[in-house]
């Protein structure tokens, strides 16, 4: 009996939950009146316009231009390194040469012939110079000429003054080869500064 109570209560119970929700359900939307309606509207407008410019700029000079290292540290050279650069916002140039000092040349070479005993050619060689040409007549010892020397050498000198070094006889003085590529590569780098002020 006591298991049918239980099933009583539990029809009972399951009963009264129905009959709630059929209430609840009864009273539902009215769509005349619109009570007890819960209306959901979602509308979504989107618009995104994106316009995008970027403009980057760099301003920054190019890499400096560097002068070349020119070695001349053989002491049995006559040479001289030259070198330079030029550096600008747009362009950078550098060159480098080396030059032959004639004077060392003319020194090194009196020394090996007076080494080897050739004492009249070594001073026939540093006579080539006008500072010693002028010293060895003031000292009596006129240079060699033509294989004289002393006297007669003194007489053929002042036979021949256009001969004597550094004499100016009225004609145009011819340069050298090293002149003349020195004065070429001076002129082509003045010709490039030139053209780099121009630019800027």
């Amino acid at each position: 009996m006591r298991k049918t109570l239980v099933y009583v209560g539990w029809a009972v119970f399951i009963l009264v939950i129905w009959l709630m929700a059929k209430e609840v359900m009864a009273e539902g939307c009215d769509s005349t009146t619109n009570s007890n309606c819960i209306e959901t509207n979602s509308n979504t407008n989107s618009t995104v316009n994106s316009n995008l410019k970027s403009e980057t700029t760099v301003k920054s000079p190019p890499p400096s231009a560097m002068s070349p290292s020119i070695n001349n540290s053989n002491s049995d050279l006559c040479t001289v390194g030259v070198s330079g650069a030029v550096q600008t916002q747009i362009l950078g140039f550098s060159a480098g040469v080396t030059t032959r000092d004639m004077n060392c040349e003319r020194l090194k070479n009196a020394k090996v012939l007076y080494d080897m005993g050739m004492k009249v050619a070594a001073v026939s060689v540093l006579c080539q110079d006008k500072r010693v040409f002028e010293s060895m007549m003031n000292a009596g010892t006129p240079c060699p000429y033509d294989g004289l020397v002393g006297t007669p050498a003194k007489e053929a000198w002042k036979n021949n003054p256009h001969l004597i070094p550094g004499a100016k006889t009225g004609k145009k003085e011819e340069w050298s080869e090293d002149t003349k590529s020195t004065a070429t590569g001076a002129g082509a780098v003045g010709g490039l500064l030139l053209a780099l002020l121009l630019i800027l």
